[in-house]
């Protein structure tokens, strides 16, 4: 079904419920977090999540969340994105990686892509769409766009994807290669069934993805533009079209601050494990519950308080993505965009701290068994310290140029 709007040329999609609230999306998630905990050791079996959790997202709105109304999505704020995503890793670490890291590009398209790009790409309402920042494969120009061939790992999301947006390298005028950023839909790749064998996030829908003679047109790719440096500050597409500041943010910290949710989700998940212990376990030599053991109290305390330290820092973060977007173009600049950034870093490693210095090795042997939760999330969590946006973005690159946009 569709409405007329202001503008006689253009028609809005309604979202199937189009009622829903930002609370009640976020409650739903954290309904479902607990079916999540109990799947967690066949989501890593089969490396994605189940169908039909698959289908329940979908049915809940998760993957309308971020799309603009215009196009049959909900276009609720990125606060609510970011805490159905919360949720979700809360309960799978897995399951909220791969929905997050699927669903959020969703905001990207929708910032940067010129409106006949986004009605197609939107189409179905429903949007899914891992992006891989690292270039490869090769692209030759053709006459009414690009002709792409290659593979491109870590692909997170993959499994129900609609859409894949990659990198690739062509060359410019002086001879220098450039990137290539474009989006390819799901007819012109296939996924390969490679993913599984790291340490952690096994469950994540990481898998790669393989393009034969993809054919990209010329409007679902940009020359000389990665999406990491992206500058929203002279204004973008989406602010313009759909009239709503979130649509004009940064991309670099935005892509953070989906890390950062996901590890305060992680740490809360093992927090959670940790007082199911306090209440349930008793101390070796003194033989009284761990809730009533001083040591324990101090562990949990000191955790418990990390994580309340992160999560609170990610709200703010979050507010001040925000708040930026909505004072226009200009307060978006570089130094602002990695000044989120650097948040989101000390964000992930207080979370991570809380659950690798005080949850994990307090909470016994027992609880560091393959398979056992606590032991799940602590390798989940090792695994994200690994990924290049946050070992390589965060550490260094994002750290740096936060100096370099102050003193430039």
């Amino acid at each position: 079904m569709t409405v007329a709007t202001n503008a006689p040329e253009r028609e809005t999609t309604l979202p199937p419920e189009p009622g829903l609230t930002p609370d009640e999306i976020v409650a739903r998630a954290e309904a479902m977090a607990p079916s999540l905990v109990a799947r967690q050791a066949e989501t890593e079996e089969r490396t994605f999540y189940a169908p039909d959790t698959h289908e329940a997202f979908s049915e809940a709105g998760f993957y309308r969340i971020l799309v603009p109304r215009r196009y049959g999505g909900y276009e609720f704020g990125v606060d609510t994105f970011l805490r159905v995503s919360m949720a979700l890793a809360r309960g799978c670490p897995s399951t909220g990686w791969m929905y997050c890291l699927g669903a959020a590009h969703a905001l990207f398209v929708a910032t940067l892509f010129e409106e006949r790009a986004q009605a197609e790409i939107f189409a179905g309402g429903d949007f899914i769409s891992p992006a891989v920042i690292a270039p490869s494969g090769t692209a030759e120009r053709t006459a009414d766009g690009w002709l792409v061939n290659g593979t491109w790992s870590y692909c997170s999301g993959v499994p129900y994807a609609t859409h894949f947006i990659g990198h690739t390298l062509v060359p410019s005028a002086d001879g220098e290669p450039k990137p290539l950023l474009f989006i390819a839909p799901r007819g012109e790749w296939r996924r390969l069934d490679d993913w599984g064998a790291q340490l952690g996030l096994r469950g994540s829908g990481s898998h790669s993805v393989v393009i034969e003679n993809g054919r990209i047109p010329a409007h679902y790719a940009f020359e000389a533009l990665h999406m990491s440096e992206v500058d929203v500050s002279t204004g973008s597409v989406g602010r313009t079209l759909h009239g709503n500041p979130q649509y004009g943010g940064g991309p670099l910290s935005f892509m953070l601050l989906e890390a950062a949710t996901l590890a305060v989700g992680m740490a809360k998940g093992a927090l959670d494990t940790y007082e199911d212990l306090m209440r349930t376990k008793r101390t070796m030599f003194t033989d009284v519950l761990r809730a009533d053991d001083p040591d324990f109290q101090l562990w949990y305390g000191q955790a418990s308080g990390m994580i309340a330290t992160a999560e609170a820092a990610i709200s703010d973060a979050v507010r001040q993505w925000s708040e930026t977007c909505a004072r226009g173009p200009a307060a978006f600049t570089r130094e602002q965009d990695v000044r989120i950034a650097t948040i989101c870093r000390e964000v992930i490693a207080l979370s991570w701290r809380a659950v690798e210095s005080y949850l994990f090795p307090t909470a016994g042997s027992s609880s560091a068994r393959r398979g056992e939760r606590l032991e799940r999330i602590w390798r989940d969590m090792s695994t994200l310290h690994s990924h290049a946006g946050i070992a390589v973005l965060l550490a260094t690159v994002a750290t740096r140029e936060r100096a370099k946009a102050r003193f430039a």
